[in-house]
């Protein structure tokens, strides 16, 4: 199959050829075809197969004959500000030899200057959902809109986005396609897409919760107060060029990098007590290659797209089994092959059994030599209730969140119902 094949035009046959694409991915091969039918997609595939490209390449296809007198005729939501800003890019790119204004809607940008580019007219709006109700209370109408995207879906319900995208849905105008895509199933998505979409095709282009084909996993047994010790010299023995670390915390992320620069390595920190300034410059210093290694929390686990990085390591293992998943689709991208690696302690042991049990698969463990675990503390200083009781804690977190979730369901549902009455 070909793009060509798909129906893509040439305009934006020409700028796919300059990005150096030869052919669609599955997700692509499948999304096209039915974005450019105006059939409303629920789209479910791994990080990195290409899901922007799929509905980005027929949405520019759709909209390229410009409507005297119309708004803002696409709008696509994502999670965070760097997705936002990495679906720009694509677009810009795949639009290069096409008259179509896109404009972009996220927080930590002046807010003036995005009222001007609004009011010089666009045809497509990226957003946060935050950044796009601030617009609307400023006056954005969405009357015209004819395609509504929710990307990343799964992780805008996670980061608690839930009640804005139902604010922003009753102001679409009643006929519009509205595409939905995420890496990962979830009940949430599940009544989500319920909710926004009507008579959808589903498409499934991977199994549920699982890790891409291209990317070997291992685990490195380690005691905890070795683990920085370890990642210096793998990342040093093995010559990693670049590197993504991932820790549960803020505080580990700070304290790792601190441990990382002593032995030379120049490092990078992301998490959410970094200014978005300060989080936008080192991404960029990372995908420059002036930093060889960055260290991120969750907030980086999804949206990221840094080409052809070839290593990920779990520092620390997350408390969520889902977002390992999210974590290693950093690497892998797009049939490229990657290295997952996650150093785990005695601690983390049933961290990584839920880990495995959601993808499906054992993740191989081994022992790096001159890095072995001590036998003794593993025998005197674990207690076993201790771990099970920490890993029911996450367990009863997960249930308090849905429920708590689910009253306010509930709640909303009664307000509506008086309302009526």
């Amino acid at each position: 199959m070909s793009f060509e094949k798909l129906g893509v035009f040439k305009p934006l046959l020409d700028a796919i050829k300059d990005l150096g694409y030869t052919e669609p991915t599955l997700v692509q091969t499948r999304a096209i075809p039915l974005v450019l039918g105006k059939k409303d997609l629920f789209a479910t595939a791994q990080t990195g197969t290409g899901k922007t490209a799929a509905f980005a390449l027929p949405i520019l296809q759709r909209l390229r004959k410009p409507i005297a007198g119309k708004g803002v005729r696409a709008v696509i939501l994502s999670p965070t500000r760097e997705l936002s800003i990495q679906i720009y890019e694509d677009i810009s790119a795949l639009s290069k030899y096409m008259d179509i204004k896109t404009t972009i809607l996220v927080g930590g940008k002046d807010l003036d200057k995005q009222r001007e580019a609004l009011k010089n007219g666009t045809e497509i709006v990226i957003a946060t959902p935050g950044r796009l109700l601030e617009h609307i209370e400023n006056g954005l109408y969405l009357k015209d809109v004819e395609i509504f995207v929710l990307d990343e879906a799964d992780r805008m319900l996670d980061m608690g986005f839930t009640k804005d995208i139902r604010k922003i849905h009753p102001l679409l105008p009643k006929r519009h396609q509205t595409l939905l895509f995420c890496a990962t199933f979830s009940d949430k998505v599940r009544k989500l897409s319920k909710l926004i979409l009507t008579k959808p095709a589903f498409i499934e282009t991977a199994k549920k919760n699982t890790t891409v084909d291209t990317i070997n996993q291992v685990a490195y047994l380690v005691d905890t107060t070795r683990k920085a010790e370890l990642l210096a010299y793998l990342i040093g023995s093995r010559n990693f060029p670049q590197v993504l670390v991932f820790t549960r915390t803020k505080v580990s992320a700070d304290e790792l990098a601190e441990e990382l620069k002593k032995d030379g390595l120049k490092c990078g920190v992301l998490h959410g007590d970094r200014t978005k300034a300060n989080r936008l410059k080192t991404l960029h210093q990372f995908k420059e290659g002036k930093i060889r290694v960055l260290i991120a929390t969750d907030i980086a686990s999804r949206g990221l797209d840094i080409e052809e990085l070839p290593y990920v390591i779990n520092y620390e293992l997350p408390a969520i089994p889902e977002d390992y998943v999210h974590r290693v689709g950093r690497t892998g991208r797009a049939g490229r092959e990657g290295e997952a690696i996650s150093l785990i302690d005695i601690y983390e042991k049933y961290d990584i059994r839920a880990i495995e049990k959601l993808i499906g698969k054992k993740i191989p463990q081994e022992v790096v030599e001159g890095f072995e675990p001590d036998p003794n503390i593993r025998r005197k200083d674990v207690d076993e209730v201790k771990l099970k009781a920490e890993h029911k804690k996450i367990e009863n977190k997960r249930v308090r969140h849905y429920n708590r979730n689910r009253r306010d369901r509930v709640s909303n549902k009664k307000r509506k119902t008086t309302k009526r009455d």
